[in-house]
């Protein structure tokens, strides 16, 4: 039974997130945005080599991915904080891993809804051929967020009581970032080239480690750092 009220207030705070973003749309609108015109630049600093592009379509897809996401993150815990609604919400008596689990369910899903915006744009500017990679290459791409947004969402409740957060978020996040952007983005760029050297298994086996411990560590350490 105690299980079950978790898992409800788990389900309310992603409907609250979910539901004031699809009212205001502002954020959605510019983190989709930003990461149109980040692959825009990419596009235009490589030139018209049709090869060029193909190669560094990963790389530039998971930096758009990056950088638009950490507006999301931002957001994430910026209505409690508005509204003085966080320090109620840290005493109501029920776990605090409930919290996180509703901020990153509504932060994945969020940044899956950008992301389906961007692949597309990211597929036709730099001229990517959809062969038979492309199933194996949305399963990385869906490991690769899962990894991008519970470290987000983790480092967002870090520095959300800081007044400078919207700088130390980015400075705490993306050297954490690394492996999982490295794994993701060579895994993905060899399994839309066909996967020639066998290696795209490697990376998605340490994909997959990353996000275990990338998870189960921000779920231990969460009920620490929301105090500071």
């Amino acid at each position: 039974m105690a299980f079950a009220g978790d898992l409800r207030r788990v389900r309310a705070i992603v409907w609250k997130d979910l539901t004031t973003e699809r009212r205001s749309k502002a954020g959605f609108n510019a983190v989709a945005f930003l990461g149109i015109l980040i692959l825009l630049l990419f596009g235009f600093a490589l030139g018209p080599d049709a090869e060029a592009l193909r190669n560094a379509a990963a790389g530039a897809l998971w930096l758009a991915i990056l950088f638009a996401g950490v507006l999301a993150f931002n957001r994430s815990y910026q209505l409690e904080l508005d509204g003085g609604a966080l320090e109620p919400l840290l005493l109501y008596p029920a776990p605090r891993w409930t919290i996180f689990a509703g901020k990153f369910v509504a932060n994945l899903l969020f940044v899956l809804m950008v992301e389906a915006i961007v692949v597309p744009v990211a597929i036709v500017l730099f001229q990517v051929k959809a062969g038979t990679g492309w199933l194996p290459a949305l399963g990385v791409m869906l490991l690769g967020s899962v990894g991008f947004v519970a470290l987000g969402t983790f480092y967002a409740s870090m520095a959300s009581r800081s007044r400078a957060r919207e700088v130390l978020l980015p400075l705490l996040l993306f050297p954490m970032l690394i492996p999982v952007l490295l794994a993701s983005s060579e895994a993905s760029a060899s399994l839309l080239a066909g996967n020639p050297m066998r290696d795209a298994g490697a990376w998605v086996r340490l994909l997959v480690a990353f996000d275990v411990i990338f998870v189960v560590a921000s779920f231990l350490a969460f009920d620490h750092v929301i105090e500071v």
